[in-house]
């Protein structure tokens, strides 16, 4: 997951799939009370959207995960088995990251979140951002023209 990231920043990507991972990050943060931040990457570490107001803040949050999620893999996955999730608890609090696809998601929990919890969250938030970049595009259909009647 991290090879776009693991050494240097990732960058922000398309505006279009900024507006559709924000609002299902601010979805994600309305229903899980217990993340604190969150941020979604592509597979080459660009940030899509991130629940940080400074951008340097919302790429650490990436570059940490991404960075996670390759050493894990390292140490722990094979070439049947990938590392997907993870969590990191520290006393302040817990860090996930979750990989599907050409995504990923990481995010800063408060301390002993309910892991089943934040884990099933962040999938469905995946999956909702990955389902935002595949829908196609609405066209705006132009308005349909009144014809004039004759009035009797």
């Amino acid at each position: 997951m991290a090879r776009g990231c693991a050494n240097g920043l990732g960058t922000v990507g398309s505006i279009v799939s900024h507006v559709d991972a924000a609002s299902v990050l601010a979805d994600l943060t309305e229903i899980s009370s217990q993340v604190e931040a969150a941020v979604v990457l592509d597979d080459q570490g660009a940030v899509l959207a991130s629940t940080l107001a400074e951008q340097s803040a919302g790429e650490g949050l990436a570059r940490a995960g991404a960075e996670l999620l390759e050493v894990a893999g390292s140490a722990f996955g094979t070439d049947a088995r990938a590392v997907n999730r993870l969590e990191v608890a520290l006393r302040e609090g817990s860090v996930f990251a979750l990989n599907e696809g050409d995504l990923a998601i990481v995010a800063r929990t408060s301390p002993n979140p309910a892991s089943g919890l934040v884990l099933y969250d962040l999938g469905t938030c995946l999956r909702g951002v990955a389902e935002s970049r595949t829908r196609p595009k609405s066209r705006r259909r132009a308005p349909k023209r009144k014809q004039k009647t004759a009035d009797a």
